[in-house]
């Protein structure tokens, strides 16, 4: 990192800089929240010599994603090729001394406008400690005050209201001009370093994602790419199939897997990607994404994105996908599988998540090949294990792969054997209205049954809302069940896509939730070895 340059600016070539598109706001900056009376207490405070903080640049060549105006005033994007500095820390005090020096108009996000021009200098002070520049004119008397737009831009006609304080004007607006704005300068400073700076500078805020920063480094006016324009595109498109929970830094590990030697997909790698490389690799990367959704949907049956186990599935088999253009050949179908639901059912993503990655990249490259992987993590689907880990908690990876067998089973509707409707919006949270304790709770607390075994994923079934909380509600199993057998002449086999079987052997008709809980597990332990290879 070469060391931070230090010196000042005059107020002729700050503002000359930022009108030609030398300094520029970075995207990631957050947005203009100054009000007028805060604008006006900083040029108060310029006039009267005090220090306004210094400005911290980032110089660079790299052409990022940035606000392109300032309020109502369109400023021109750099030159490609050419520097420009990127402000790290000033954006309030630049955006609000340039507002005020040219009567700017910002519209604010709840559709007000805020009048830039209204700042005014009051040209009759005698005391030094009084405002000199004020909002409010209201008891102030005509010719008494100037906007700072006519003193710093006015011509003499403009002027001539004000000849009883020539003086006054010309030392005010001496005083703006000769104004020695203090700079820090990092100069051809790598991204990750420049964001760092931002973030530390910035304590009280968030720290930028990845996703933020790849979104500046990677916008391209030319090829018309805009990373945050690109992924909610994406996002529109697969939320028609309700896949849109799919997160940004899976996409960005999966372009990283693909562009580096390596096979790497950690923050400082994926910064380090070249912007041409990532930008010409988007529309391909963006198709085997919308593949692998279809491939979990028409394949694997998981119809939402909420049931998947870990977002982070999506970027192996994207990454599949994206090599392989037809579908599964062969074995690869077989060995897909099986990789799925290792990783599911074994907790794999919920640490170190690149460094996994990195490694079973080398798996799908294995399947690429036709080869099946090798695998350093065991499965437990015995009963037994099931019924000691299945709390019942929709957040739970081991939970939700246990939902995506369910769902797998294409569940009917137990009153009419209808297909159930499966939503993101009603899978967020355990108490879910697609959720239904076959044995309601109500029911096994009257019991005195524990808690764990009754909020337990044995004891789910997904239903409709219409018939979870009006047909069913806190009735026995034995009671409500026998009215959907008069209702559904299939019901037997409606239960099965259910993963429950004979309604006499799994001790419902006798409301037998220890008989019930145990068969459950039994007949989920035989479908898990389905779905894995020896």
């Amino acid at each position: 990192m070469n060391i931070p340059q230090s010196f000042t600016k005059n107020y002729t070539n700050l503002i000359s800089e930022i009108e030609n598109g030398q300094i520029k706001i970075p995207q990631f900056q957050r947005e203009y929240v100054w009000e007028l009376e805060s604008a006006a207490k900083l040029i108060d405070s310029l006039l009267k010599g005090y220090p306004i903080g210094t400005f911290i640049f980032w110089r660079t060549n790299e052409k990022l994603r940035s606000i392109r105006n300032f309020g109502d005033l369109k400023l021109p994007p750099s030159k490609d090729g050419e520097y420009a500095d990127y402000v790290l820390d000033g954006q309030q005090r630049l955006t609000s001394l340039f507002a005020c020096l040219k009567g700017a108009k910002i519209e604010r996000s709840n559709g007000s406008i805020d009048d830039f021009s209204q700042i005014y200098v009051k040209l009759d002070v005698d005391d030094e400690n009084e405002n000199i520049v004020v909002t409010d004119t209201t008891d102030l008397k005509e010719g008494t005050f100037i906007n700072m737009l006519t003193l710093m831009n006015g011509k003499i006609k403009d002027l001539k209201p004000y000849l009883d304080f020539e003086d006054n004007i010309d030392k005010y607006k001496s005083l703006i001009q000769s104004y020695q704005f203090p700079i820090i300068q990092l100069k051809d400073t790598p991204i990750d370093i420049a964001t760092e700076v931002f973030t530390r500078i910035n304590v009280g805020g968030k720290s930028l994602s990845v996703f933020e920063i790849m979104v500046a480094k990677t916008f391209d006016d030319k090829k018309e790419f805009d990373l945050s324009e690109k992924y909610d595109n994406l996002i529109e498109r697969l939320s028609k199939v309700s896949y849109e929970t799919i997160s940004e830094s899976s996409i960005l590990q999966l372009i990283s897997l693909i562009l580096t030697k390596t096979k790497e997909c950690k923050r400082q790698v994926i910064l380090k990607l070249e912007k041409d490389k990532f930008i010409d690799t988007w529309d391909n990367a963006v198709n085997a994404i919308e593949r692998a959704v279809d491939f979990f949907r028409a394949t694997y049956r998981i119809p939402v994105s909420q049931l998947l186990p870990y977002n982070t599935l999506i970027v192996p088999f994207a990454y599949f996908f994206y090599y392989q253009k037809d579908k599964p050949k062969g074995e690869q179908a077989k060995y897909l599988e099986d990789f799925f639901w290792r990783c599911s059912l074994g907790g794999r993503y919920s640490s170190a998540v690149e460094s996994k990655l990195a490694q079973d990249i080398k798996r799908i490259d294995s399947i690429l090949d036709n080869k099946q992987p090798k695998y350093d993590w065991s499965i437990d689907t015995s009963p037994e294990f099931i019924q000691n880990n299945g709390w019942f908690s929709a957040g739970r990876s081991y939970i939700k792969a246990i939902l995506c067998l369910y769902a797998y089973k294409e569940p009917k509707s137990f009153n009419d054997d209808s297909k159930i409707n499966i939503d993101n919006s009603w899978l967020k949270q355990a108490n879910s209205k697609n959720y239904h304790h076959f044995f309601p709770k109500a029911f096994l607390k009257g019991k005195g049954e524990d808690e764990f075994y009754i909020n337990h994923i044995l004891n789910i079934t997904i239903v409709d809302d219409f018939l979870n909380k009006r047909e069913i509600g806190a009735k026995a199993p034995s009671k409500y069940m026998k009215i959907f057998q008069e209702q559904n002449d299939n019901l037997a086999k409606t239960m099965k896509t259910h993963l429950i079987g004979d309604l006499e052997k799994f001790g419902i008709w006798n409301d037998d939730y220890d008989t019930f809980f145990t068969e459950r597990s039994k007949l989920l332990s035989k479908e898990m070895n389905k779905k894995l290879l020896k």
